[in-house]
C-alpha cells in the first residue's frame, strides 16, 4: 500500500471514529430483553461525554442493582403517576410475561426513581412542585435533598454538559397516598383524592454534540409542541406517547409529530400493550399504527437495543427499520 493510501485510509477511520463518537446513545430499558411491552417506559440517554440520563425509570428497571443501568448522573421524572415514578418494579429483567410484567418488588414510599437516584447519588431534575418532595424522599433515604434541583418551563439547568428544561404535558399529576405515608396517606386514600404536586411536564434536551430531544411526557396535544419546542428549541429527536385513552392516541401522537414537532425521527413510547413478539412489531397494535401514521422514521424501543443518532436526529446505528 502507497504512502497515499495509507495517509486517506487512516483518515477515513479517523472520520468515522469522530462521527461514532458525537453521537448521542438511547437505551430502553423495557421489562423483557428484545421487546416492547406493556409498561415500558424507560429510557437510558448517554451524552458523547459520558453524562448518562434516566428518563421515567418506572416498573420496569429492576432497582438500583439493575444490572443494565451502570452510571447514572441524571434522573428524569416527567410526573408522579406510578407507572413514571415507580410505585413498584420488576424482580429482575424478563420477570413474568411481556403483555403482564411481574411487578412484586414495592418501591413505595421513597420510590423506584429516588431510590435509584440515591444509590447512584445522581442528580434529580423536574419541574412544577415536584423537587422539594423527591428532595425529601431523598434525604429520607440518607441522601443529598439538594441534589433535587428544580427547573420550571423557560428555564434551563445544565447537568454534565447537557442543558435540560421542562415543557408543558397536558395530564395529571397526582402524587398517589402510598408514597407519602403517615396519618397523611391514610386520609388522603380515605378521601378518594390524591396530593398535588403541580403539573406535569416533559422535556427539552440538548446534548453536546448539538441534538435536541423532546421527551413528551404524558400528554395529549398542545399548542407548546409547535411554538415552543420546534419553534423556538429546534427538537430533531422527539419521544412521544402512543398509548390512547390516558394520552395521545396513535393518531394523535402522529399529528403532533407530523405537525407539530416535525422532527426528523421518533421514538415510540408508553403504548400499553403488547407491541412485539421477537423483536417485530404485531398487527394490529397502537405502535403499527403509529408507525403508519408517522411521516417520519418511528424506532421502536426495543429493550436492551441501543440506538445512536447524529444532531440530526437521524439514527445512524441500531434503528433498524420493520
Amino acid at each position: 500500500m502507497s504512502v497515499k493510501s495509507l495517509s486517506l485510509l487512516l483518515g477515513a477511520l479517523l472520520t468515522a471514529g469522530g462521527a461514532a463518537a458525537d453521537l448521542v446513545k438511547v437505551t430502553p430499558l423495557g421489562s423483557h430483553d428484545g421487546e416492547f411491552c406493556r409498561y415500558d417506559r424507560a429510557l437510558l440517554f448517554e451524552d458523547p461525554n459520558g453524562t448518562r440520563l434516566l428518563y421515567d425509570a418506572g416498573r420496569t428497571v429492576a432497582g438500583a442493582d439493575d444490572p443494565r443501568l451502570g452510571k447514572v448522573d441524571v434522573v428524569l421524572i416527567s410526573h408522579a403517576h406510578g407507572d413514571h415514578l415507580g410505585d413498584k418494579h420488576i424482580p429482575a429483567p424478563n420477570s413474568g410475561e411481556c403483555a403482564s410484567p411481574d411487578m412484586s418488588v414495592a418501591a413505595t414510599p421513597h420510590s423506584n426513581s429516588v431510590r435509584i437516584a440515591h444509590a447512584k447519588q445522581a442528580h434529580i431534575v423536574t419541574g412544577s412542585e415536584m423537587p422539594r418532595f423527591l428532595g425529601k424522599q431523598l434525604a429520607a433515604l440518607g441522601g443529598d435533598a439538594n441534589k433535587s434541583q428544580l427547573v420550571r418551563f423557560g428555564g434551563e439547568r445544565t447537568v454534565g454538559g447537557v442543558a435540560i428544561t421542562t415543557v408543558p404535558a397536558t395530564h395529571s399529576n397526582g402524587l398517589a397516598p402510598n408514597f407519602i405515608g403517615g396519618k397523611l396517606s391514610e386520609l388522603l386514600e380515605a378521601a378518594g383524592v390524591t396530593a398535588y404536586v403541580g403539573p406535569p411536564t416533559g422535556y427539552v434536551l440538548r446534548f453536546s454534540n448539538g441534538l435536541v430531544a423532546y421527551l413528551s411526557g404524558d400528554t395529549g396535544i398542545t399548542a407548546e409542541q409547535q411554538a415552543v419546542v420546534r419553534d423556538h428549541y429546534g427538537a430533531r429527536l422527539a419521544v412521544i406517547n402512543i398509548g390512547d385513552t390516558f394520552t395521545t392516541g396513535p393518531r394523535e401522537a402522529a399529528y403532533v409529530i407530523n405537525e407539530l414537532v416535525q422532527p426528523a425521527a421518533v421514538i415510540a413510547s408508553h403504548a400499553n400493550e403488547l407491541a412485539t413478539r421477537d423483536g417485530k412489531v404485531l398487527p394490529g397494535t397502537r405502535t403499527e399504527q403509529f408507525m403508519q401514521a408517522s411521516k417520519v422514521p418511528v424506532h421502536v424501543p426495543i429493550s436492551g437495543a441501543t440506538m445512536a443518532f447524529a444532531a440530526s436526529g437521524q439514527c445512524v446505528n441500531g434503528c433498524a427499520t420493520q
